[in-house]
């Protein structure tokens, strides 16, 4: 009796810190995704400032959808037909289960959760859960 009693204890310790550390998982697994394509974004701003690609004035040099990323864009004086691609695919949210991530245009309040459609300035997940340091999800 006493061995299940302790066998249930500890089994009950265990399960809360599992998942706790499936829930790290996932946030550094978010982290490292919206680093990715953050840092996409501004390379193709920065291949759009130095003019090796082209792009519309109204789009202020940033992407005009995240498909673009993947897709490629064909570089100033390169052979015909050849891409440059920014993304090899559009990662999966770890907190949604989606590949469907809120984006905001240049021309969006920098709080907004809709968006303009002209551009993609920026990303956010679309889940309003909190992280284990007391954030929304969505802030990051």
């Amino acid at each position: 009796m006493a061995a299940i009693t302790i066998m249930i204890l500890l089994t009950s310790m265990a399960i809360p810190l599992a998942r706790t550390e499936v829930k790290r998982t996932r946030e550094l697994e978010l982290r490292r995704d919206l680093r990715d394509i953050r840092d996409a974004i501004d390379r193709f701003k920065d291949f759009s400032d130095r003019q090796m690609i082209p792009t519309k004035a109204d789009t202020y040099g940033y992407p005009p959808d995240l498909d673009t990323l993947v897709q490629g864009v064909e570089l100033k004086g390169a052979k015909e037909g050849v891409k440059y691609k920014f993304l090899r695919r559009i990662p999966i949210d770890p907190m949604t289960g989606t590949a469907e991530w809120g984006l905001r245009a240049m021309q969006d309040d920098p709080d907004s959760t809709s968006w303009g459609g002209d551009n993609v300035f920026d990303i956010y997940t679309k889940s309003q859960d909190t992280a284990l340091d007391g954030t929304k999800y969505s802030d990051w």
